[in-house]
C-alpha cells in the first residue's frame, strides 16, 4: 500500500492543470443522465450555477426537472419533443434540436455557468438533426473554466476525442427486459 500511496501522490502533484473539462457520458446502459444530474447536484453544493438543455426528453415529466426547477441557480431547459421513435417527423425534430441548440449555445457562451449540460446531444448528432462541426466549434470556444458534460447513446467518435473524460455505460441486465416498465424515481 505505501508503494501505491507514493504512486498516487505522485499522479496527484503532477496534475496542476485547473480549466472547464468537457465530459461525454455515453453507451447502452443505464445511467448517462443520471450521472449527469448527480454532477449537477455536486455542482449546487459548491455554489455553482449551472445550465441544462435536454434535447430529447420533454414528453414526460420527470424527477429531475421537477427537483432542479427549484434551484434559481439550475437554469432548465426541456426542449425535446419525446423520444424520435415517437414523434415520426424528422423535419419537427430537427426543428426542436435547432431550438434547443440555440438556448445551447447562449449557455456555451455565458462565463456565469461554471457548468452546462447538454443531455441526449448524442442523439441529435447521430440523426444529423445538428452539423457535427458546429457543435465541436461551440465546445472549443466555449469560456475556459466552463465544464460540459455531453450525454446520450452513440457519441461520435470526434466528441470523444475532443472529450477530457468519456464513460461508457455498458448494459449487463435491465428491468424493461423483463417486462417491468419505467418507474418513477428510477426512469422518471
Amino acid at each position: 500500500m505505501q508503494r501505491r500511496k507514493t504512486a498516487v501522490d505522485a499522479r496527484i502533484a503532477a496534475a496542476t492543470a485547473s480549466r472547464g473539462v468537457l465530459l461525454v457520458l455515453t453507451g447502452n446502459g443505464k445511467g448517462k443522465s443520471s450521472s449527469a444530474f448527480g454532477m449537477i447536484a455536486r455542482a449546487l453544493g459548491h455554489g455553482m450555477r449551472v445550465g441544462v438543455v435536454q434535447f430529447i426528453k420533454g414528453r414526460y415529466s420527470t424527477g429531475e426537472e421537477a427537483f432542479f426547477r427549484r434551484f434559481p441557480e439550475v437554469s432548465y431547459h426541456v426542449m425535446g419533443e419525446g423520444f424520435t421513435w415517437e414523434t415520426q417527423d424528422r423535419e419537427r425534430d430537427i426543428g426542436a434540436a435547432r431550438a434547443a441548440w440555440q438556448i445551447g449555445c447562449a449557455l456555451l457562451r455565458d462565463e456565469t455557468l461554471p457548468l452546462v449540460v447538454l443531455d441526449e446531444i448524442n442523439i441529435v448528432l447521430r440523426y444529423h438533426y445538428l452539423a457535427e462541426e458546429e457543435v465541436l466549434d461551440a465546445l472549443r470556444r466555449r469560456p475556459a473554466a466552463q465544464h460540459v458534460i455531453l450525454t446520450g447513446r452513440h457519441a461520435p467518435s470526434s466528441l470523444v476525442e475532443l472529450a477530457d473524460t468519456v464513460t461508457e455505460m455498458q448494459s449487463i441486465k435491465h428491468a424493461f427486459d423483463a417486462g417491468i416498465r419505467a418507474q418513477q424515481g428510477i426512469e422518471l
